[in-house]
């Protein structure tokens, strides 16, 4: 029946029509409240209730003492060595990511008993120092600090391409610095522009990645000392006497320096992530060109070169029964997160040690004692280093090298607070000593 003179209207003249169903809910009248749904029912006494518990909640909150107040679930750990497990190992993506730049330099030992070498054959040890500089334009004296958001974005649009591996200048006469130091076992270098000796072992099939021809030249290395404190670095490098049982007092000359430069580590992204590298390129600034001889010839210290870094996993067995690198208990010691997210122990390798060997995913994995390195040739020469780091970093640090090499060896070893005469600099010029 029409409810009103407009609605009676149209039906006496044939026009009314039936109004469309609306989506919203019809407004409740008095009459309409006498009956509700069972599902009704179900939410509104859940509604209240979860109204009673949080009133309930807020009381307790506000009658409980400061004292008692709970602990926070997400508070960071604070426990000795402690790092955060979210990530602090997983691999750096984006191509071609510097992970570590700074000054590199090279050391040799004659054998004991031995006053001079004159070749490799008198050599003990062959070692690579390895010291980490921030990046050029994050290191600023307190002086030169700009304020204004402005100058700073105007700053970094000015950064030449490759300025992420160029290391800050060292400040000289600190006593405290972070430093590595890493024994190379066949005493030299692996020839980045030689196809390797072809030995067939398992453990360097590693030396197959990389461009170039055939199966790369391989070497094992080992990180010897870790730390910050340059004095144990100079007595480390210096000259030592000790007694033995059998041959009495024995006599070890200092430490010969033979080169020094900048380097950067780069982790590159393929697609495919089983041609991941870790390419670890430097260029000297000591000796020049003109001044390699001798010493830097059969050590493979070229003036520019890289090669690929691989870390071997120190609970993977070795294959073939054969006796390679350190023994069990001089093996570095990794934490249960680098060995589970960086390794994949557990869930990978036949017996579930993990992998044989990763990439650099981040350089933590070098700040272990008894680390245990691959070396792989990869390239030489001022363009080969722009190659393996890519993005202009290879120039970048030629340009780093030759602002540096006006520097005495005096101001070069005051930067690693040894005395010069400690220290003998002379196979600089290319002349064993």
């Amino acid at each position: 029946m029409p409810t009103t003179r407009r609605q009676a209207t149209l039906e006496k003249n044939g026009e009314l029509v039936k109004p469309e169903t609306s989506s919203k809910p019809a407004a409740k009248t008095g009459r309409g409240r006498g009956r509700k749904s069972k599902k009704q029912s179900q939410e509104e006494a859940t509604i209240a209730g979860d109204k009673r518990n949080a009133e309930e909640a807020a009381q307790n909150k506000e009658e409980e003492p400061p004292s008692k107040k709970p602990k926070v679930d997400d508070e960071p750990s604070t426990e000795q060595g402690a790092k955060s497990d979210t990530g602090d190992f997983s691999p750096l993506t984006g191509e071609h990511c510097t992970i570590e730049r700074g000054h590199i330099y090279f050391f040799y030992r004659p054998k004991v008993q031995v006053e001079e070498a004159e070749s490799l054959d008198d050599v003990r040890n062959f070692q690579i120092l390895l010291v980490p500089r921030p990046p050029a334009f994050a290191a600023r004296d307190d002086q030169s600090k700009v304020d204004n958001e402005m100058e700073e974005d105007s700053e970094m649009k000015l950064l030449s391409a490759g300025a992420d591996a160029v290391p800050a200048a060292e400040p000289k006469g600190q006593e405290k610095k972070k430093f590595r130091v890493i024994t190379v076992g066949k005493k030299q270098l692996p020839d980045p522009d030689s196809g390797g000796s072809g030995r067939g072992r398992k453990e360097t099939f590693w030396a197959t990645v990389g461009s170039g021809r055939g199966r790369k030249e391989t070497f094992w290395a080992t990180v010897g000392t870790v730390g910050e404190d340059l004095n144990k670095l100079e007595n480390g490098l210096g000259e030592k006497e000790y007694e033995t049982k059998t041959r009495g007092k024995r006599h070890e000359e200092p430490a010969r320096l033979a080169g020094r430069g900048v380097y950067a580590i780069v982790n590159d992204d393929p697609s495919t992530p089983s041609k991941r590298e870790t390419h670890l390129g430097y260029h000297l600034t000591h000796p020049s060109p003109s001044e390699l001889g001798e010493v830097q010839s059969e050590m493979r210290v070229y003036p520019a070169s890289s090669f690929i870094i691989q870390v071997r996993n120190p609970l993977a067995p070795v294959s073939g029964g054969q006796r390679v690198g350190l023994s069990q208990g001089r093996r570095a010691e990794y934490p249960e997160r680098i060995m589970k997210e960086v390794f994949g122990e557990g869930t990978r390798g036949r017996d579930g040690s993990g992998l044989r060997f990763s990439t650099v995913n981040r350089p933590e994995l070098l700040d272990y004692e008894g680390a245990e390195l691959l070396l792989i040739g990869a390239r030489s020469g001022e363009e080969a280093l722009e190659t393996s780091l890519g993005e202009g970093r290879g120039e970048a640090l030629k340009e780093a090298a030759e602002k540096e090499e006006d520097e005495s060896i005096q101001e070069v070893l005051k930067e690693l607070a040894m005395d010069g005469g400690k220290i003998p600099a002379e196979p600089l010029k290319g002349e064993w000593l």
